[in-house]
């Protein structure tokens, strides 16, 4: 956990926390699967590098963020969301085996501000009983595509899509083929990338999910192009210690990648790099530079969403979320990049 007022030591014991699996439990008991609306508190977050006022992080440039809580148990462990109206209403899942919404709120400058509308629901199953048991709903990544959710799950690992209905959403209606093996798919290493393709380049719009860090013999992560005219399954580089924790294509066809690492010695560090279109390609393997790369110096905590949008002044946003596995050491965090392409 990253605070202003400081504490190597509280951030390191909230990442053995999160790594040691402390607080990653399901929240929720057994119940109704009823929408519960949660009043959503947020801190604005005006400064990504601790301590300093500059807004440019090489090609990013730092908007402003949040803190947020809320009184509510399940509020927590946000694992992955998408913009249904842009930079505003939003969907996303919670690795509890919850559906979130709400929507983002701004001041007169474009920054965020808070979180308004804010509603939780358990995922229920065919019969429409909320789903318990963490291993069946480990909810990681998330696409959202003509009023379809698409969610990768791990542990029991799939990909099952869902129709959007924020006031009652219901079990899945179609589970997809993700083309990797299954034997090579490590328990809590799954599809923590589902994303749609351009829909005017190579793979027309067709979902490509990316693993966290299931690994090849060679030592690279697991992916697949699931739909379009080039299905196949291709790897992702690994470059250092850091796993895929979410991603987004951009409007020039380069899949942006989010990524996480933790060490006893360092703790908690983020990453974004920017994976090379033309080598997101079945049989490759792809790969692209680092754009941005942040350790506990830096208003971060286990970053585990993203998303990528267009401002309506034509700025390309970056937005990003954290995941603090119901643990009172960490944080729930929305932060907010510009992207500036020069």
């Amino acid at each position: 956990m990253i605070s202003s007022r400081g504490g190597f030591r509280q951030t390191l014991f909230a990442a053995i926390a999160l790594f040691a699996g402390v607080g990653s439990a399901a929240a929720s008991s057994a119940g109704s699967s009823l929408v519960e609306p949660a009043e959503v508190s947020a801190r604005p977050i005006t400064e990504f590098h601790i301590g300093h006022a500059d807004k440019q992080f090489g090609p990013l440039e730092f908007v402003g963020g949040l803190e947020m809580t809320s009184p509510i148990r399940d509020f927590g462990a946000l694992s992955a969301f998408r913009f249904l109206k842009v930079g505003g209403d939003f969907i996303g899942v919670a690795d509890t085996g919850f559906w979130f919404f709400g929507t983002v709120v701004r001041d007169a400058d474009k920054r965020p501000s808070g979180i308004q509308n804010f509603r939780m629901q358990q995922m229920v199953d065919e019969t429409g009983r909320p789903i318990d048991k963490k291993w069946e709903v480990d909810a990681e990544g998330l696409a959202v595509k003509d009023g379809i959710a698409t969610v990768g799950f791990e542990r029991n690992h799939r990909v099952a899509q869902f129709k959007i209905d924020p006031a009652d959403m219901k079990a899945p209606f179609k589970q997809l083929d993700f083309l990797v093996p299954a034997r090579e798919l490590r328990q809590n290493r799954g599809f923590e990338t589902v994303t749609h393709a351009n829909a005017n380049g190579q793979h027309e719009g067709g979902l490509v999910v990316v693993s966290e860090k299931s690994l090849d013999k060679a030592g690279n992560i697991y992916a697949a192009i699931i739909e379009g005219p080039h299905k196949g399954v291709f790897t992702v580089k690994r470059n250092g210690d850091f796993d895929i924790t979410d991603g987004a294509f951009l409007p020039d066809g380069d899949l942006l990648l989010l990524e996480r690492s933790f060490s006893m010695a360092r703790g908690v560090k983020m990453r974004l790099r920017r994976i090379y279109g033309e080598s997101v390609e079945k049989g490759a393997v792809a790969d692209g530079p680092v754009l941005l790369e942040a350790n506990m110096g830096y208003q971060i905590d286990n970053m585990e969403g993203l998303d990528v949008w267009t401002r309506d002044d034509g700025a390309l946003m970056v937005s990003l979320i954290s995941d603090d596995n119901h643990s009172i050491l960490q944080r729930n965090l929305y932060l907010e990049f510009i992207l500036h392409q020069d």
